[in-house]
């Protein structure tokens, strides 16, 4: 199963699970974001508490209210270094 980073703002989760396209990612952080008791997670996605960073496939950026921490710019240069792309997320209002 896939492995990836979708960050948003100054948080980031690492998520097992198909790269989700851009509404649902969007969809994803907003409902990680707020704590939601028992509330069920998105259909194929989850969050992963322990992940190596070799294992990453896909990085998605979604804009937040913070800038993002020094550790995840770093994280997504070494990802960048490696080929993967990084996806940023365009949210109009």
């Amino acid at each position: 199963m896939a492995v990836g980073v979708l960050v948003h703002g100054d948080n980031h989760f690492i998520v097992r699970g198909p790269e989700p396209d851009m509404e649902t990612a969007i969809s994803m952080v907003r409902g990680w974001s707020i704590i939601q008791i028992g509330s069920p997670p998105p259909d194929h996605n989850r969050i992963s508490s322990r992940e190596f960073r070799e294992n990453l496939e896909w990085a998605i950026v979604v804009p937040g209210e913070r800038e993002m921490s020094l550790a995840v710019i770093q994280l997504l240069e070494e990802m960048r270094a490696r080929g993967i792309e990084i996806r940023h997320v365009e949210i109009r209002h």
